[in-house]
């Protein structure tokens, strides 16, 4: 569990990256094969040339080779690998050259789109860039012709990767080696947008031309079952529509299928969708807040009297305001998918169909912009115009 936090304010402490503990784990099994040395932390130099030191925790010796081990450190970032033991299994080879494997808790490619192709070891570009850099500097250092072998794993990985998307982008088996400056910014969640971009690839890839994208569990499963979609054409997009969207301002075309993502369903909690209905990016609570006004607003256009306008701006949840604005018999979460159509219409290309649906916390429909009419059970009943 997370530790409790300060109730001062301060500073967000950065963290290291899967790709930067692998090339730590490299350069000690590296100093302890060529030079017998067994340091309790090693230096390494980032992408963008900063210098860090890590703790290496463990030496096991291996046939032709050796183990060692490190803690991952995310810092502040809520990271699902925070804590978690990432060790390389370095073996020397008698021709020159760098090989990848995946160890346990390292997923492999399974599907295409991703930058990897099928079959290989779930290790970015950018981290085995790292890896082979410090590798070739010691291999030069202590005056070695060989090659090496490079088996990057994490303990308990693959359960540990259920909690991320990597299994619907096709890596089975576990976790993925990441990384592009080394470094994690706390709470840039640059992983998670990139799982999000990395999706809508492997589906465009893969033939599919529906996309569905969801706010979370509820909204994904109520549109999941109402297209009885495949779970490659699902977008886990979080609070990050925005990047999710932004993805999709220019039009992509698959160089070999011809394919191109050409409908977008956007599926989301009511009180999401009011945020992007009110030109919000980010839907996180610490990015964007329920605007009250703007419900009220909307509640008045609708013919809401100045009693429940006044009640609008004093609910203390989007939940309360769905539930006055039924009870009067004003439709307010169409309203809010078609203002949140409109400005999502602005950013996604103009070339796909997009559409928005809105679930309450039972994730049941509630509403949706193509004004269709719902019953408590969420089914489609009828469909009318909403006059504003």
């Amino acid at each position: 569990m997370w530790p409790e936090t300060s109730e001062t304010e301060q500073p967000l402490r950065n963290g290291l990256t899967t790709g930067s503990c692998a090339t730590a784990c490299c350069v000690a099994a590296a100093r302890a094969l060529l030079a017998n040395k067994q340091p309790a932390s090693v230096e390494i130099t980032l992408p963008r040339g900063e210098v860090v030191n890590l703790d290496i925790i463990d030496y096991q010796p291996l046939a032709k080779g050796i183990r060692t081990s490190t803690i991952k450190d995310a810092g502040d970032d809520p990271d699902a690998t925070h804590g978690a033991t990432l060790f390389v299994e370095l073996r020397l080879l008698s021709e020159p050259g760098i090989t990848f494997k995946a160890a346990e808790g390292v997923g492999t490619v399974t599907r295409e789109g991703l930058v990897l192709a099928i079959g290989e070891p779930a290790i970015n570009p950018v981290p085995r860039k790292m890896m082979i850099s410090h590798l070739e500097h010691y291999a030069q250092a202590y005056q070695y012709q060989g090659g090496f072998e490079v088996s990057v794993g994490i303990v308990n990985g693959e359960k540990i990767a259920t909690n991320t998307m990597n299994s619907r982008l096709g890596i089975i088996g576990g976790l993925s080696i990441l990384g592009t400056t080394g470094i994690v910014r706390p709470y840039s969640c640059a992983a998670y947008i990139a799982s999000i971009h990395q999706g809508i690839d492997v589906a465009r890839v893969n033939g599919i031309t529906h996309l569905a994208a969801s706010t979370g569990i509820a909204s994904e499963h109520a549109i999941k079952e109402y297209y009885q979609m495949d779970e490659i054409s699902l977008i886990e997009m979080g609070d990050f529509v925005g990047a999710m969207m932004k993805y999709l301002r220019r039009e992509k075309i698959d160089p070999k299928s011809g394919n191109r993502i050409q409908k977008l369903s956007i599926s989301a909690g009511f009180g999401k969708l009011t945020k992007l209905a009110n030109g919000h990016l980010d839907l996180n609570s610490r990015q964007s807040s329920i605007d009250f006004e703007q419900l009220a607003n909307i509640a008045k256009k609708l013919g809401a009297s100045a009693e429940l306008q006044q009640q609008i701006l004093t609910a203390n949840t989007t939940i309360q305001v769905l539930n006055m604005t039924k009870q009067a018999g004003l439709d307010i979460a169409t309203v809010v998918c078609i203002e949140a159509l409109k400005f999502a219409k602005t950013i996604v290309h103009e070339s796909i169909e997009v559409e928005v649906w809105a679930v309450n916390r039972k994730g049941v429909f509630v509403a949706n912009s193509h004004q269709d009419k719902f019953d408590q059970q969420g089914k489609i009943v009828s469909s009318a115009e909403v006059n504003l």
